[in-house]
Formats: C-alpha cells, structure tokens, sequence
C-alpha cells in the first residue's frame, strides 16, 4: 500500500485537474482501507519526496484530529514512535513544522505524561549542544504546548528555566523565535508559583528580542506579541521592568532603518501599555520619553517624491491609515488623552505640539495639529473651559496655510472639535461657518481627497450645530444627557448652503463629489430640521435616482442615499415625511431583496428605525421580515475570515460521515474546522457595522412599534461596539414591554415585564463586574440608568436587586472594576484622573438618583449612606469644573427624586446637615454651571426635607440674596428664582414675601431654563391663596411673564396651564387691574395671552 499511496500523492502535486481528480478518486478508495494508518506513517518517514512526506504528515493529521478513538491501540502506539522518528530524522523545515503540527494534535488525545518519550526528546532536543537540535526541538516545544498549554502546567517552572536559557543563545536567532512564541502560548496560564520566574525572565527576553530583529525583523514582530499577552493576562509581570520595556519599544519605533510593520508592532504596544496601566506610566516618569520619541515619528516627512497615505489623492479621506508608524503615533496620543489626566499630559505635550506648530516645516505644523485633533474627545472638558478660543484660532489659521497637507490635518481638526468640544464650539458659528464655505468654495473639484476633508469638516461643523438644552438633570456635561433643538446659527447660510448641496447633486458627473453632497445634506438637516421644508422636494428628487439605481458603480451613492433618507424622516417633521413612510419601507424591502451587501443593509435598518418614529403603523405588516433580516445579520458569521495554518490548503481528504458515506472535506468550508487550525480571525468592518446597526435598530423599533424580540437576541459578539449597541437594544426592549403593560395592564404583559428584567439586569451588572472595555461598560450603564428611568420600582421587585444595583454602582465610583485602572499599590491623586474615567464615574453616578426615585426611601438609604461620600468627595475646590458640577449636580438630583418617594422627607431631613455646607460652597463657586446646579439643589433640599432645614433658611436666603444682586447668568438667575420658590412652597411662614417676592418677580419671565416655570407659576398660584394681596401688588410684572409662557413650545403644557388658570382668577376677580395689566403689553403678547385664556 505504501508504492500506491506515494504514487497517488504524487498525482495531486500535479498540475493537471485530470490527474487530480483521479487521484482523489483513489484516496478515498484508499481512506476505507484499514491500514492506512501504517502506510502513511511508512510515506511520511521514507519517501524521498520531502513534499510527498509533507502531505502525509498533513493527511495523519487530519486523520488523528476527528478519529483518534476508532484508531486501534497497536496503530496509537506505533504512530507516536514513528512519529518521533521521523520528526528528528527530517531535514526539510517545511515537513518538521508538519510532522510538529501532527504531534501537537496527538498530545491534545494521549496528554504529555501518556507519551513519555515525547517529553523524553522534548528535553533532550532543547538541551543539545547542537544548534540544529535545540531549533528543531524548541519548534516541537511550542507546537505541542500552543495547542495545548494547560496539561504541560506541572512542567512550567521547568519549562520557564529552559526558557530562560534559550533566551541567552543569541547566536541562535531560530531558537529564540520559538522560545519566545513558546513563552506567549503559556503566558496565559500561568500561576503564582512561576510569576517570579517569569519576571525575571524579562530582561533576557529585550535583550533576545534585540538579536531577533538583526536577524529577521518578520518573526521579531510576531514574537513581540509576547508583551501584549504578559499586559493583557499578566501586567503585573511587566510592571517592576516597565521603564526598560518602554525603552525597548521606543528604540524600535524610532529606527527607520527597521520595517514600517515592526515599528508599527512597539508602537502598538505603547499604546495597549498607556490603556491597562497609564497611572503607572506617570508614576515612572514615562510620559516625557514617550513624547520625545513619538514626535520625530509622528511629524517625520514622507520619503522624497511621496507622501503620507492620508494626504494621497484616493485616500478613503478618514485621515488614518492603520498600517502607518504616524498613525500608530497620533493613537498614543489619542490613547494618553483617554486614560491620562489632561492637566499632566497637557504640560508635557503643549511645548511639543506649539514647537511643531510654528515650524518652518509643514509636517510639523501638520503633526501639531494632528495632536491637537486626538486629543479633542479624550480631553474636551479640559480643552472648552481653558483653550478653546486659542486653538480654534490655529486652526482657523491652518486653512490657509501655503502648504495642502498643513491644511488637510487643519480641517481634520476642525472636524474632531466639532464632534468633540460642543456646546462651545458652536458658538463661534459666524467665524467658522462663513471660513468653511469660502474654503469649499475655492477648491478645484478634481481634487477630490481635500475636497472629502473640506466636506468633513464642514459636515462635523454643521451636524453639531445645535443649542443644548439641559434635562432636568442638571449636574451632567456631557452630550447623552443632553436634548437638542434647531439652532438658528445654521439659519444664515442654510440657503446657499444647500444652493451649493444641490447643484453638486444635479451639475457635477463625479459621483465621489454627490456622495459628499448627499452626506453634507444629511449633516444639515440634523441641523436645522425643519427649516429645511422648503428644500424637501428637490432634495428628495434627486435621491429618487440614486436610491433605485442598480449598478455597482454608484452602490456607495446609494448607501449615502438611503442614510440622509433616514436622517430627513428623523429631522423634517412628521407632517412632511408621513406620505413617504410606506414607500420607503417597501424600497428597504425591496433593496435588501434584490442586493446583498452588508453596508447597504445597514442603512436601510436605519430608514426603519426612523420609520418607526414618524408612523410605527407602516411597519406592523412587515415587522416579521424586517427583524428576519436583522436578526440574520447578528447570527450570521459572514464576513468572519478564519486564516488557516499556511499548510492547510490542501485538498483533504476525511470519512467523518454518520452514515459511513466518504466525502471530499475542504477545509476552508469545513464548519468542523479545529480551532487549533487557524492562525488567526478577521471581520471586515463592514458587517461589524451591520450587527452594530442591527442592535441599535431593533431596540428603537421594538420601542416604537411595541413589539419583544428579546428571545433572538444576545450581546456575545465580540466586538465591543457590537457589543455596547446591544446591550442599548436590551435595555430599549424592557422599555417597549413596560410601555405595553402601560398601555394594556394585563397580568400576563406584567409577568412578560418582570421575566425580561430578571434576564436583562442581571446581564448589566454581570458585564459591569466583568467587562475590560471602559466605553462597553459606559453603554451598559446607560442603558441600565434608562431602564430604571422608566420601569422605576419593577426593575426591583427581585429582593436582591437593589443591594446588586447599588453596589454595582459603588464599584465603578471606587475604580474597582475592569474596566478602570485602578492603579493597584500605586499611589496617585485621587482628584485628577483621565475624562473618560470621570465620565464612567459620572453614569454610575447618575443611576443614583434613578434609583432613589423607584424605591421608598427607608429601604435605599444604608446603600445611599454609602454612595453619597463618592460623590460628594468630587465637590472639592481641588477637582475639575465637570467634577464639581456632577457631583452638586447629583445631589441636587438625589433630593429631587427623593421629593416623590415615601419616607423621602425624613432621609433628606437625615441628610441635611452633610449635604447643606456642600451646596452651599456650590452656590459660590467660580462657575456658573456649578452655581446653577447647586442653587437647584438648594431649592430641592428645602422642599424635601420640609420643617426640618427651616432653622437654616435665613442662611440659605442670605447666600441668595447675595448671589441674585451680582449673578449675570441667566440660567443660574432663573434657577434662582425657582429655588426661592420651593422655599416659599415648602415653608411659607419662614420666608419674608414682602422682600423676597418682589425681588423674585422683577427676574421673570424665566430666559433659559423653561421647564422651571412650572415652580414659579405653581408657586404663585399658592400665594394668590395665602397672600392674595401681595400677589395682586405685583400683578403687572406676573402677567408679562405669564405672556411669554403662554403659547411658547418651549414650555410644558401643564406650566401653561397653571400659568392660564392664574391669569382666569385675576380677571374674574381683579377686572380692572388685571385689564390695566394686559393692556401694557406689545400687541403680539397680549394677542397670545388674550387667546389663551379665551381657549381654556
């Protein structure tokens, strides 16, 4: 049998399909034969034909992975020692790595210690004192314990020792490659006992991977990835040598005489470094020698004739290029910005970054303001409230730099602050939009990748373009706790802004400038909403064309299409989009029918969603197929590459069959396929997008159109976005199954609530505890915070739930999840710590007085009593303005909640005295969003405690009075006004209206904080009762205010009416003054006033 099996694997080395398949044929006849086990092993160790002994290898391999227990004993035993034999009779490199794979699949079956001689020649082979022997060795070494690293765990102190004195043969480039991937495989696993041991090894592993890189710089970087798996399994390794490993890094990235990949390899290691442990960076004294080293790369020019791949021609325009030492540069820096405190990264950074930036050089100045771009999200608080105006000034100034690529990175980071540094940057709309259209204006089109920058830039600028409104959540800075209503900055340039949108769409034949176009429309519409009605109709016009076409050329166009579809069903009005909403389901139906493209179903998921917000009932007939392809998309591993051992492309032969029929397996096809066999995984972006889309899709419409999808459903993928946007659809189908069983109270819809709770929070808190990825764990609270903010007291009808909750939140405002670095033994500044962190703080914190609201107020106070020194220790002097604000903020938030809940009143009575000197300071401080949070507070704290704080009224109306005769801000005035209010209504008698009231009166109507109208007009409709008199004295200023509430759309309807009902008992009982009043009004106020009144 052995003649006819090397003959037949001759035959599939030809280059003939004929003789192919015919030897294929023969194989699978031979495959039945029982002693093909014996004839292989004879090809395998005595053909002459090193490829030939190659592919039996590879065929035994194939054969012991999925029937190893149908192979008789005698063939077992007789296969591992011909095995051995063979592996170290070989010469050919190509079959030993073959002939170590096939071993490595064994040992998975028989274990080490079953197959002594195997461990036998493992120990002689890596001791021998020829170089072959110990290369050859160490590469039967790590094949055997990659595969299967936990049964050598006995061995590892042993093994670490061998290790280690493999590491010091520097002579032996070979080796060491596979010491070191040897050393990766069983990082992971290690245990106490072997972490001294392998701290030491450190040194040893620099100075080898030093020699690896003269010697072959491709397997030098492969086997770097040692660092990443020491920082992500074991950083505490790393730590005691972190200034040397830092050093080695740094040494590589800077060598431009080493390939672009290695240098990409150290700098990628920085990066992983600075993000699990950034306080040990700073506590090194690392942060200066990274910056001094990344500056030369991130600002180094292109060689002579070329240029970097962001500034090329057909670049995508999203100014990154993944494979790029440059790139990898400005990531450090972004990463820093995320994990580092700004104050200590900005004294370090700025003489750098201002030292590029007045360069002669322009990719200096490019690399100055490529920095200043990354570190807009990370550092954003730091950047609004002490640099905006001067670096918006520089950029401004790069637009019309001489040099292209200088202007490119100014546009870039013009898009970055837009996105980033809102509400402020807004503000500076008249300088920066008339500068943006202009430089739109005055390119040359045929340059179409600085026109994607110019329209990059422009859009950020437009879709950002909003005036912030604050919920009744006061403490929060950050944009998702924030609502947004059309600013009429955009208002100005609207028309020749979409006069230019238009005629790129009907004018110009280069469908990479329409797409641009069609985005930018998307971007204004966000913008202005419905001031864009009277553009509707041509706008839609054009999208008829691009939305139906069929030809692959203009596929992106039609993508663009489909997403500006969404965002005017969203943004221009239900009246506008309603006669659309059907057509445009069937057109997603029919897109999703007809194309199979992973980007183009992304966005018609979108058009539902925003479908579901204009008229849900379009939908309901066609919600079976709709969430069919949806949840397709999530379960679907399209898009995932499994990347094969580099000999798995064989054609293969196997009888893994129930019915004993023989198939031909390819393995790329193979769902069977071992883990053991890839190498590696990818997914192309684009899916990763779908499944993100998908989940958020199918959250918005389960909540609008009021159906459960829950049961399909699980946020397991892998990557973390995919990851955060389900959990978000989670929490949105537990607001969809509350809002059924408001709207049909039934037990059976009440019972469905609960059991989705019992799945859904218990999943939050699991991921809260277990989670590694910071912005994973941001969504997760924020999508628990909205479900307590809605269910209320049903997310804890489970006994445990409130302790779990509460202390779920205690964790993430101690630093002792995951996902924060929490520093260790590492002494830091606990007042000074990177944004983002403070942000995670921050939704924790929020969750606080979500929860406070549900439960009553006895059953939540231990765990309250244990919150409330986080959050009060963030109100220091000595801590950041977005510090301060959260925590009076919350506070303020706490007792507003705790206002409603029973036994509220005596815990805000308990807690008076520790929260009142807090507040107080607020009032006082040098900010005005922190004075505004903390008189809200205020206020709160007299209406919940009641009785209890009246003894503290003189002081508290001293610190008023003072704040009202020198405060110019308004929110904070009218946020004055209503506290006063809630004083008077809590404790009437304790407050002396003849001087407060008419102080009060004289500051309406309210400017900007709308929504407190209802206090002030609640409030004055309780003194018309009580001190009619002195009510009827100020009249004339509480009609005027009562005018500009009536009729506003910025105010509830339940103000107004409170507002109108006053305004009816003035007139029926105080005609004449009430007459004298109205008639001093402008005509337009006293129109709408009139009006009211008649209407109720």
């Amino acid at each position: 049998m052995t003649e006819e099996l090397e003959q037949i694997l001759s035959q599939l080395t030809q280059p003939d399909n004929a003789i192919i398949q015919q030897a294929t044929a023969q194989l699978k006849q031979a495959f039945k034969d029982p002693a093909i086990i014996p004839g292989l092993c004879a090809v395998m160790s005595g053909s002459q034909n090193p490829q030939i002994r190659q592919s039996a290898a590879v065929m035994l391999r194939l054969r012991v992975k999925k029937h190893w227990k149908k192979i008789s004993p005698n063939d077992r035993e007789s296969l591992k020692a011909v095995v051995l034999q063979a592996f170290m009779q070989e010469t050919e490199h190509t079959v030993q790595h073959s002939l170590s794979q096939l071993c490595a699949v064994m040992v998975k079956h028989e274990t080490p210690d079953r197959w002594p001689a195997l461990l036998q020649l493992l120990n002689q082979s890596t001791k021998s004192s020829n170089p072959h022997d110990r290369q050859v060795g160490l590469l039967l070494l790590n094949k055997v314990i990659e595969s299967n690293p936990e049964p050598f765990k006995p061995h590892y102190c042993q093994l670490l020792q061998l290790l280690r004195s493999v590491l010091e043969d520097h002579n032996n480039p070979t080796a060491l490659y596979y010491c070191i991937l040897t050393l990766t495989a069983i990082t992971a696993f290690i245990g106490t006992e072997e972490m001294h041991l392998m701290r030491s090894i450190l040194p040893n592993l620099i100075v080898a991977l030093k020699c690896l890189i003269k010697a072959d710089q491709n397997q030098a970087s492969e086997a770097m990835e040692v660092f990443n798996e020491l920082m992500e399994s074991e950083v505490s390794i790393i730590v005691p040598h972190v200034a040397d490993v830092v050093r080695f890094f740094l040494e590589v990235s800077s060598d431009t005489n080493l390939s672009d990949s290695l240098r990409v390899k150290a700098l990628s290691c920085v990066t992983f470094l600075i993000k699990l442990k950034s306080k040990t960076v700073l506590k090194q004294k690392l942060l200066s020698p990274i910056l001094q080293a990344i500056f030369p790369v991130l600002t180094a020019a292109p060689p002579p004739g070329e240029q970097d791949p962001e500034d090329e021609e057909d670049d995508s325009g999203d100014g990154t290029d993944n494979e790029s030492p440059k790139h990898c540069a400005a990531q450090i820096i972004d990463t820093m910005a995320l994990h580092m405190p700004p104050e200590k990264l900005f004294q370090q950074l700025m003489p750098l970054t201002q030292t590029c930036l007045a360069s002669e050089n322009p990719y200096q100045r490019k690399g100055g303001l490529m920095c200043l771009a990354v570190l807009a999200e990370g550092c954003a608080d730091h950047i609004r409230t002490k640099m905006l105006k001067s670096v918006l000034q520089t950029v401004c100034q790069s637009l019309s730099d001489s040099s292209q690529v200088v202007r490119s990175a100014g546009l870039f980071a013009l898009g970055q602050f837009s996105e980033h540094l809102q509400p402020e940057v807004s503000t500076y709309c008249s300088e920066l939009m008339p500068l943006l259209l202009g430089y739109l204006s005055s390119l040359n089109q045929a340059k179409v990748g600085h026109v994607t920058k110019a329209f990059y830039a422009l859009e950020n600028f437009m879709e950002n373009l909003v005036k912030i409104t604050q919920l009744p959540y006061k403490g929060r800075n950050y944009q998702n706790f924030l609502q947004t209503k059309n600013y009429s900055g955009i208002e100005p340039y609207l028309p020749t802004l979409m006069e230019t949108m238009l005629s790129a769409l009907n004018n110009t034949d280069n469908l990479k400038i329409k797409e641009l176009a069609v985005s930018a429309i998307g971007a204004i519409a966000n913008a202005a909403k419905e001031l864009l009605v009277p553009y509707f109709t041509p706008v839609i016009e054009s999208l008829k064309g691009f939305l139906t076409t069929t030809t692959e050329e203009m596929r992106s166009l039609q993508t663009q299409s489909l997403d500006t579809l969404s965002v005017l069903a969203r943004t221009i009005g239900k009246d506008v989009f309603s006669p659309l909403a059907a057509e445009c389901v069937q057109l997603g139906l029919n897109l999703t029918d007809t194309i199979d493209d992973p980007d183009l179903r992304r966005c018609t998921y979108s058009l539902y969603s925003a479908v579901s917000i204009v008229t849900p009932d379009c939908l309901t007939p066609h919600l079976t197929a709709i969430t069919t392809v949806m949840l397709y998309a999530l379960k679907s591993s399209e898009g995932v590459t499994a990347h094969l051992e580099e000999d798995k492309t064989f054609v293969l032969l196997d009888d893994d069959d129930d019915e004993n029929e023989e198939k031909e397996v390819f393995l790329e096809d193979d769902k069977g396929t071992d883990i053991h066999d890839v190498a590696g995984f990818s997914v192309e972006n684009a899916y990763i997008d779908e499944k993100e889309d998908a989940c958020e899709a199918l959250g918005e419409i389960a909540f609008n159109a009021g159906c459960s999808i829950l049961s399909y459903f699980s946020p397991q993928f892998p990557h973390e976005d995919v990851r955060r946007a389900a959990f978000g659809a989670m929490g949105q189908f537990c607001r969809a199954q509350h809002k059924v069983w408001k709207e049909n109270p039934t037990e059976a819809n009440h019972q469905a609530l609960l059991k989705l709770l019992d799945i859904v929070v218990p999943c939050f808190l699991e991921t809260v505890r277990r989670e590694p990825e910071r912005h994973v764990v941001m969504g997760v609270l924020e999508s628990m915070n909205s479900v307590i903010k809605s269910c209320k007291e049903e997310v804890f009808k489970n006994p445990s739930r409130l302790k779990e909750i509460s202390h779920a939140i205690r964790d993430v405002l101690k630093k002792k999840t995951p996902c924060q670095d929490s520093g260790g033994d590492e002494a830091d500044d606990e007042d000074q710590q990177a944004e983002y962190d403070a942000m995670l703080q921050e939704f924790a914190g929020e969750g606080i007085p979500l929860v406070a609201a549900s439960v009553p107020a006895d059953n939540f106070f231990p765990f309250l009593n244990d919150l409330l020194p986080f959050i009060m220790n963030k109100a220091k002097s000595s801590c950041t303005v977005a510090d301060r604000s959260f925590s009076v903020g919350t506070i303020a938030e706490i007792l507003h909640a705790l206002m409603s809940v029973s036994g509220g009143r005596g815990a805000a009575g308990r807690l008076s005295n520790r929260l009142l000197p807090v507040l107080v300071a607020g009032a006082k401080d040098s900010d005005p969003e922190v004075r505004n949070n903390s008189v809200f507070g205020l206020g709160c704290l007299a209406q919940a405690a009641g009785p209890i704080v009246v003894s503290d009224y003189p002081m508290m109306l001293s610190v008023f009075s003072n704040l009202l005769s020198k405060e110019s801000d308004l929110r904070v005035i009218d946020n004055l006004c209503a506290a006063l209010c809630r004083m008077i209504m809590s404790n009437v008698d304790a407050v002396p209206l003849e001087q407060v009231l008419p102080a009060l009166v004289a500051r309406l109507p309210l400017k900007e904080d709308q929504e407190e109208n209802n206090t002030v007009f609640s409030c004055l409709a309780m003194l018309y009762t009580h001190s009619p008199a002195l009510v009827v004295n100020l009249m004339k200023p509480i009609v005027a205010a009562s005018s500009h509430v009536l009729g506003n759309k910025d105010v509830d309807k339940e103000s107004q009416n409170i507002s109108v009902a006053l305004m009816q008992k003035f007139a029926q009982n105080h005609s004449a003054e009430f007459q004298a009043a109205v008639t001093s009004l402008p005509a337009e106020q006293r129109d709408s006033l009139s009006a009211a009144i008649t209407a109720s």
